[in-house]
């Protein structure tokens, strides 16, 4: 059990993601870094889905009830066992009435992982044990966690206690940057902006807005202007509408001529908005690490090229298995 001393600025229980009801509005939610989470159940020889915590720049202070071994990724949020300070990226021994805590904001990134051999034990929700906080379900009790809450764990796997002290290789740990290329598949309906909005789009450093989360990510910068297109019957008035059409993770909005809006796991699966392109899977990581006042670039890739990119990405991660076997 993790009994929540203090909980942070918003911290939820994830695993990989609910997949398979996209097309029945419920998004996939899941680690909104899904590199740095499946790296701590790696190290620790959980399977990658077995669920953690979430930490969101603010760390909680949690107290185990049982004896274990954690692993913490993600964002450097310098964490302290029992007020002594201990490394990331690496296999801790905890005791029971061992105390966690973390030091004050980190400089870089946003989400922080915790690991813990035989997962965190919530039930199941169509599949996955993720918490969706905008509909209240999943994770633990459908919401983030309270100081005062008990949260189930798993007993430590068999010969975990022997894994204690080992770490990611530095090769495989990210860094997380102030200023990042994110590689986009341009499509959807981005024949509504015209060429200028397109030259402006990929040639602006974009600033990450306040206003960002595990829905959606606002970003200003640019002007993006449209082409004199008469909107469709059932589109509204406004020139930055289309037809309802449906949003994959990742789809670049263009609510209007003064930002843009990339979605994320929490995001709504569909609506009328103008839609410029699609960030691709491996980049998704890097803007839920990407803190207020950040800058983007977006740069055009073709669809081989992200295929391509998610294959290397996918054979980075088989190396780490193999390093953690």
């Amino acid at each position: 059990m993790l009994r929540i001393l203090e909980p942070g600025l918003q911290t939820t229980v994830q695993d990989m993601g609910r997949n398979g009801n996209y097309h029945l509005g419920v998004p996939p939610s899941g680690a909104a870094d899904k590199y740095s989470f499946l790296v701590g159940n790696l190290l620790l020889g959980n399977p990658v889905d077995y669920a953690g915590l979430e930490i969101t720049l603010l760390g909680p202070k949690i107290e185990f009830q049982k004896k274990t071994v954690i692993a913490i990724t993600g964002a450097p949020l310098q964490p302290f066992l029992n007020n002594e300070p201990i490394p990331m990226w690496e296999n801790i021994k905890v005791q029971e009435g061992d105390v966690l805590s973390f030091a004050k904001l980190s400089k870089n990134g946003v989400k922080t992982y915790l690991c813990v051999s035989g997962g965190v034990r919530v039930p199941e929700i169509l599949g996955s044990k993720s918490t969706y906080v905008p509909s209240h379900f999943g994770g633990y009790q459908g919401r983030k966690l309270e100081a005062g809450d008990e949260v189930p764990i798993g007993d430590p796997l068999p010969g975990v206690f022997r894994l204690v002290g080992k770490r990611i290789p530095p090769d495989f740990i990210p860094h997380f940057k102030n200023a990042n290329d994110l590689r986009v598949v341009m499509g959807l309906s981005s024949y509504r902006v015209n060429d200028q909005g397109v030259k402006s789009f990929l040639n602006t450093e974009w600033k990450v807005s306040h206003e960002s989360n595990r829905v959606a990510y606002r970003y200003k910068g640019a002007t993006l202007s449209l082409k004199d297109f008469e909107p469709p019957f059932g589109a509204g008035n406004s020139s930055f509408n289309v037809v309802d059409i449906v949003y994959p993770i990742g789809v670049i909005m263009v609510p209007n001529d003064e930002e843009i809006i990339v979605l994320l796991n929490d995001a709504t699966t569909g609506g009328g908005f103008v839609t410029i392109g699609t960030v691709i899977s491996p980049d998704l990581d890097i803007i839920a690490q990407s803190r207020p006042l950040s800058i983007a670039r977006f740069l055009a890739v073709t669809v081989d090229q992200a295929i391509q990119a998610r294959r290397e990405r996918e054979k980075k991660i088989l190396q780490l298995t193999e390093l953690m076997r």
